[in-house]
């Protein structure tokens, strides 16, 4: 049976998906135009700045899809407002329920039984709505906004945040903010597309985040303790949905192997600059 003809389960609102959709376009625009001033003595530096129509030109990307990047992310806050008032009522049920995104016992369980299971000590665990590790990803973006995003506007109105601190934080935001940057997008084209992409039961690409929903068979495999929760309140049958047409998904996976090949485009870019060429 083909993935076309199975049940299809929902996992991910439409808002979801296109905050992740303008977060990967921000986030991959970021990177390049940032590892550009970064690493602007060498070759590869200069071939990319032509492309953006300069070094200045570059920074104008950078500065615009920071933008982006912070839509964003008041845009999932304010979901997040809105989610708490007419789904769950109050915050604290939001954040100690199963679906929570806040690090729980079980988390630290999940963690040392894959630990178990890699070695082949213990069956795989028992994931449920969300992983540890997806977890950790989605707070690292918490501090990417703080750290980075603090630096980055102290470095775009330098004169104004001058009236309040002294002149030597613009040397120390620089600092920040260009090796936050470079251990983000170091992380998130490694680590990140690793555990969502590459893992053995999704290789050579998961494409979930992007159509929003999953094989009913996959969601099992994929996510039993949530499955079994569903199953037990009877809310299964809500979620299922119907799957996008065949060009759809030939779409979505053209856009996602071009975010994986710059992506790892820009690993090679900066190895590259930090062995042969660094200043």
């Amino acid at each position: 049976m083909t993935k076309q003809n199975q049940k299809h389960i929902l996992r991910f609102s439409r808002l979801n998906r296109i905050l992740h959709v303008v977060m990967i376009i921000s986030f991959i625009t970021l990177a390049i135009t940032g590892m550009i001033l970064k690493f602007s003595y060498t070759p590869w530096s200069f071939f990319l700045a032509h492309f953006f129509g300069g070094f200045e030109s570059a920074g104008l990307a950078h500065r615009f899809a920071a933008i982006l990047m912070t839509a964003v992310f008041f845009t999932h806050l304010i979901d997040l407002y809105l989610r708490k008032k007419n789904e769950f009522g109050s915050w604290k049920k939001m954040l100690s329920g199963s679906h929570t995104m806040v690090f729980t016992k079980k988390d630290w369980h999940d963690l040392r039984d894959s630990i178990k299971w890699f070695l082949g000590k213990a069956p795989r665990p028992q994931y449920g709505r969300w992983t540890y590790w997806e977890k950790f990803d989605y707070f690292a973006v918490f501090w990417g906004m703080i750290v980075i995003g603090s630096t980055g506007m102290t470095l775009w109105f330098p004169e104004f945040f001058t009236l309040f601190f002294p002149g030597w934080i613009i040397n120390v935001a620089t600092i920040i903010h260009s090796d936050e940057a470079l251990l983000a997008t170091g992380f998130i084209f490694t680590i990140h597309f690793f555990n969502t992409h590459l893992r053995p039961e999704k290789f050579p690409m998961d494409i979930v985040i992007f159509t929003g929903n999953m094989t009913l068979d996959e969601f099992k495999e994929d996510r039993p303790a949530e499955y079994e929760e569903l199953v037990k309140n009877g809310e299964l049958e809500k979620l299922f949905v119907e799957p996008y047409p065949p060009i759809v998904i030939s779409a979505i996976k053209f856009f996602g192997w071009t975010a994986l090949s710059i992506g790892f485009s820009i690993i090679i870019w900066i190895i590259y600059a930090m062995i042969f060429t660094y200043k």
